[in-house]
């Protein structure tokens, strides 16, 4: 079963796995139906329907479709308003593959009598042993600029067990051409941008579905005044734990700055973000350094090197902690060198792990620019992606 998208790349993969022999069936998902708040003529599913059915008449599968858009809601939507509520920063892509894709998706596969499911994602997957068991390992992409592992970062071994992914070893040119070559109709169809299967929105008008404006204040902070969140519970009997420290973010109080301007809702801001600020008259570029739920107020900081706006360290929970190597789980009192990214595209970035009872924290070897919780940290041995975790802090 493909999920067919309506897009080139979910094409491609069908059009492969025919080529290769494989009983293909096609499966059109439906996630959203409200268009509040996207920007018209943006991944409107419609379209992508009506490509979809073309591709699939075009080389001879069956087609299917199936509306799952009460647990995208409830699962991916309702869970990124939620996130946003508390100041955090959600990727509803990495809940929508965990929860959707891999999930109801190959629920709705199975039943419909498939026995695996391929997509269109640029990774790779293979098998190895371990510990007397098969163990299946997520790899980036051939592609580099187009490697999608990250956005994966969440599944575990029983949906890899299912998974294929027929274009992993296939650059995006490659794919295009063998679109072309084809005559698939979706060889010049644009990616899709924005929120998975919701498309590219206006984040703030989208938000105000379930998050009111309230205006606010914009509070600059000086380049050489920076203060750390108060140390946590995670230190031992007082004494300050050095990782805890290089892994706590910084706050403010509004005193600490001088007011710069005004916002909607600060909920509607994370840190690094530039957008939206509508502060002019500097010589640097402005960025959100921090900001304040309770109280509604954003802070910023003027230039890329702005001390508030990059950090040594993260901290994730232990139930936000995920692996999908099982079987290179890290024990409390261990530590690894990986690769870790905290946003998709980001560059690999050396950094320690370590393993506490309290959670495991994650200490780079250069500063990282917007660290932001509720992001995704998945770290790397090589091109296999090992584990992730929700950034707590």
């Amino acid at each position: 079963m493909v999920g067919l998208s309506g897009g080139v790349d979910s094409s491609v993969a069908a059009y492969i796995l025919k080529k290769q022999g494989f009983d293909v069936t096609a499966l059109f998902m439906i996630n959203w139906h409200d268009t509040q708040g996207t920007l018209s003529g943006d991944c409107p599913w419609h379209d992508d329907l009506v490509f979809a059915e073309l591709v699939a008449n075009k080389l001879g599968i069956p087609f299917h479709k199936t509306d799952l858009s009460e647990p995208y809601r409830k699962r991916v939507v309702d869970y990124m308003f939620a996130e946003y509520e508390k100041g955090r920063t959600p990727n509803p892509d990495v809940l929508c593959n965990r929860e959707i894709k891999f999930d109801m998706f190959i629920d709705r596969a199975l039943d419909l009598g498939a026995d695996l499911v391929a997509t269109g994602h640029y990774c790779k997957k293979e098998e190895t042993t371990g510990r007397g068991k098969k163990i299946y390992r997520l790899l980036a992409g051939e592609d580099k600029n187009k490697d999608q592992s990250y956005f994966l970062c969440q599944l575990n071994q029983q949906q890899l067990a299912r998974a294929i992914f027929p274009i992993g070893n296939l650059t995006k040119t490659e794919v295009r051409r063998i679109a072309a070559d084809m005559g698939l109709p979706t060889a010049e169809k644009k990616d899709s941008q924005g929120i998975c299967f919701v498309g590219k929105v206006d984040l703030p008008l989208f938000l105000q579905q379930k998050l009111q404006s309230k205006k606010g204040d914009i509070i600059e902070i000086p380049r050489g005044f920076y203060r750390h969140m108060p140390l946590s519970d995670h230190s031992t009997e007082g004494i300050i734990d050095e990782l805890e420290n290089i892994c706590r973010p910084f706050f403010y109080q509004r005193d600490d700055g001088i007011k710069t301007g005004s916002h909607n809702g600060a909920w509607y801001f994370t840190v690094g973000q530039r957008k939206g600020l509508n502060i002019g008259g500097k010589k640097e570029p402005v960025f959100v350094i921090s900001t304040d739920i309770k109280n509604n107020l954003v802070y910023v900081g003027e230039g890329h090197s702005h001390p508030g706006l990059n950090r040594g360290g993260l901290f994730i929970n232990p139930a936000d902690i995920h692996w999908i190597r099982d079987d290179m789980k890290m024990e409390p009192g261990e530590s690894a060198v990986y690769m870790v990214r905290i946003r998709y595209r980001q560059p690999l970035q050396k950094a320690r792990l370590f393993m506490r009872e309290q959670g495991l924290y994650i200490v780079f070897e250069n500063d990282q620019r917007g660290i932001a919780a509720g992001q995704f940290a998945a770290w790397y041995w090589d091109d296999e992606l090992i584990g992730s975790g929700v950034i707590d802090k």
